[in-house]
């Protein structure tokens, strides 16, 4: 197993893998000068736990470990920094992170160029299985029919292929899918989670980012008649900026009101009430650094398909490293009411990490 040891993190002489991972927990913890709560330092025991089991029971153990963890909580409760820690503390080189929808969209384009193949999601499974031991999921949620169907069947192969799961969600196994129409077809997968994987449950806790006073955007309050001007002020558009260009994404046309280096203007209609993809979402954040978007409206009166687009846009951007300038007639915490999109929680905690701007028109 010395050929997966990572560079960077030696152990210390005889050193077991939970050894290893708990001590650069502690390490990390020191360095940012942090205590973890009791929720958290439990947490990151029983990763450190089931990955020495894991790696030991690949060797020939009798008794199967679990095939992997699944690691859920509300938000604000830790779980990216305990994942961070038990990421790069894990002493293999075939590992990997991914956010769920970046994986999605690359599960999707390799199924795209398979054919003629009885099974292609068990040749992509095994594809995978074959650079990849350990595979780290980041906010694992399920909303749309086609990513339940696509899901459910990708894990079975890859817990078949003998790959470690990490997963974080804000939910338990049992409220990953909360559509009642397609919750039936999805069951299976939720009792894949419940029977083959360590479940664990982060209550308590911090959000880190929040507490180092982390900012990845500006958010301005602004009445629609007024956010162009605003918004072309302050992204500092001048001569050579391109207006109203169309681009081809994933084979559609989207209109940008604007772009100028490394920046986008879009309106929130055409983000959000046209039938957009995820995949489109990730094209975004990946052609541009920073995004900006006008016209949002309250969500509470939009259907539920803008309101998912709208939350997966945010999760993408803020995941990817994205800035983004959000222009809109109310504040972020007011977009949508307590109770009302069940993953609105996560969003509205992101978009509180935005820095908030005066409103005030640039003639003023």
């Amino acid at each position: 197993m010395t050929s997966d040891l990572p560079q960077g993190l030696p152990g210390q002489p005889g050193e077991s893998a939970a050894g290893l991972v708990e001590r650069h927990f502690q390490q990390l913890l020191a360095a940012r000068c942090y205590q973890a709560d009791a929720a958290q330092q439990q947490a990151i025991g029983q990763l450190a736990r089931w990955l020495d089991g894991w790696l030991r029971g690949r060797a020939g153990w009798l008794r199967a470990p679990k095939a992997g963890v699944y690691l859920w909580g509300g938000v604000g409760r830790g779980k990216s920094f305990v994942m961070d820690a038990f990421f790069a503390a894990a002493p293999l080189a075939a590992k990997r992170r991914v956010h769920f929808h970046a994986f999605l969209h690359e599960i999707q384009l390799r199924l795209q160029q398979i054919g003629g193949q009885a099974d292609p999601l068990a040749t992509v499974a095994a594809e995978i299985a074959t650079q990849t031991r350990l595979l780290c999921f980041d906010e694992f949620h399920v909303h749309d029919i086609g990513d339940a169907m696509l899901l459910g069947r990708l894990l079975r192969h890859l817990v078949d292929a003998g790959v470690g799961l990490v997963c974080t969600s804000n939910y338990p196994p049992a409220g990953l899918c909360p559509n009642p129409l397609y919750r039936d077809r999805f069951q299976p997968a939720i009792a894949l989670l419940e029977r083959r994987f360590a479940v664990l449950g982060l209550e308590g806790g911090e959000d880190y980012r929040q507490r180092a006073g982390y900012c990845w955007g500006d958010c301005a309050m602004l009445a629609e008649a007024a956010q162009g001007a605003w918004v072309a002020h302050q992204l500092g558009l001048d001569a050579s900026a391109e207006r109203d260009v169309t681009l081809l994404v994933n084979r559609r046309p989207l209109a940008l009101l604007a772009r100028q280096a490394q920046n986008a203007w879009l309106h929130f209609d055409v983000l959000c009430r046209e039938p957009r993809a995820s995949a489109d979402f990730l094209w975004l954040a990946e052609a541009f650094h920073g995004l900006a978007l006008s016209g949002v409206p309250r969500l509470d009166a939009q259907p539920i398909d803008v309101q998912q687009r709208f939350l997966n846009l945010i999760d993408i951007l803020y995941d990817q490293g994205n800035y983004l300038l959000l222009v809109g007639e109310a504040p972020p915490e007011a977009l949508l009411r307590d109770g009302g999109h069940v993953d609105f929680s996560r969003t509205r905690s992101r978009l509180q990490q935005l820095r908030r701007l005066p409103g005030v028109s640039p003639s003023c």
